[in-house]
């Protein structure tokens, strides 16, 4: 057999996605640990069972948990659960379930999103209303759920008495809330709070908890904090083809996140390397940061001809092509000296 053969620079980096990472040292030894002998498939096995406990813990409370492969299938299946077939889910503009996930909500799950352009990308009480309505007019999808984004497409963070304003004015309707917690620990790691503070504690109903873009390889989870909200789960992650065989595989990595500080600590070094970021460009000739760092993501504009100087070395997207914004992102394997060598690029390019 021939040995097999790396096809890729390790010593690359980039700042256009945390998705671009590898997998955490201590998530591959999980998985490592796990392969060994055998275990009930489907999710029956020990790992799934002591994720479920784990997650009770961090929540404050009796949670459901759903293992999945992707934060879509998540997402999908979730708002699946919570909604009927006339239902539709109001959502921030900038949201990922919206503006990223190829219509798989609607396509997938039937779901009609009802988004509302903000700001920031955080939805409040008087931007919910403005979808929120038509209840009992059947010429329209029913608004019975509205689904948040923590962090942010565009960077930000709910503050719990945010989250909590939206749930109370949602529940008011009769509507179930939903968190898209792809970045939840970037979120945890900003505000300081442990995850039942902004969640369970403040009236969310069920989260798709992020693990890939902090270290896993293809391992987010559904959490139900309120059984009520969500109708089906366990045949709907089959149907929507999100059910793993060999689930302990999904569930020992997102173990080895939560069942300790991991999830914690590689957020807080993803957000650290932002702000670095943020810092070392912020005074250069021709750069603006232009939203508020609380996470870790930077959006700055600079000219076009610039910024694709920089993409020479570096690798990124850009956000707004009318603008000139663009997005970098950290992850936990960003290096200070990663963070230092890309400014210096980007100061070398704008001063031509």
């Amino acid at each position: 057999m021939m040995p097999a053969v790396r096809l890729h620079d390790p010593a690359r980096r980039t700042f256009a996605s945390d998705n671009y990472a590898g997998v955490h040292p201590e998530v591959l030894a999980a998985l490592a640990d796990a392969d060994a002998g055998h275990q009930t498939s489907y999710g029956d096995d020990a790992y799934t069972a002591r994720l479920t406990e784990v997650l009770g813990e961090h929540f404050g409370r009796a949670v459901e948990v759903y293992p999945v492969f992707t934060g879509t299938g998540a997402n999908v299946v979730a708002l699946s659960s919570m909604l009927p077939a006339w239902g539709a889910a109001v959502c921030a503009a900038s949201a990922h379930v919206h503006t990223d996930e190829g219509g798989a909500p609607e396509k997938v799950a039937g779901v009609k999103l009802l988004p509302v352009p903000t700001p920031d990308g955080r939805l409040t009480p008087e931007l919910l209303a403005t979808e929120a309505w038509g209840y009992g007019f059947e010429h329209r999808a029913q608004p019975l759920a509205v689904t948040l984004t923590q962090t942010t497409e565009l960077g930000t963070c709910y503050r719990p008495e945010q989250i909590a304003a939206v749930a109370e004015a949602a529940h008011a309707r009769g509507m179930h809330v939903h968190m898209d917690g792809a970045r939840i620990a970037n979120a945890a790691a900003t505000l300081g709070l442990p995850l039942r503070a902004f969640t369970s504690d403040v009236g969310v109903d069920v989260i798709s908890l992020g693990g890939t873009k902090n270290g896993a390889m293809a391992a987010e989870a559904i959490v139900v904090l309120d059984p009520d909200a969500a109708q089906g789960l366990r045949f709907l992650r089959k149907t929507q083809m999100q059910l793993a065989s060999k689930m302990r595989f999904v569930s020992a990595q997102l173990l080895a996140l939560y069942d300790g500080d991991l999830w914690l600590r590689s957020a807080q070094h993803a957000n650290a390397m932002a702000h670095r970021l943020a810092a070392g460009v912020r005074d250069l000739p021709g750069v603006e940061v232009v939203r508020p760092v609380e996470s870790n993501a930077v959006f700055a504009i600079l000219p076009r001809a610039a910024a694709d100087r920089v993409r020479e070395e570096f690798w990124f997207y850009d956000w707004d092509e009318a603008t000139g914004e663009v997005r970098w992102m950290c992850a936990f394997d960003t290096t200070p000296q990663d963070v230092d060598a890309f400014v210096d690029a980007v100061a070398r390019a704008v001063r031509g």
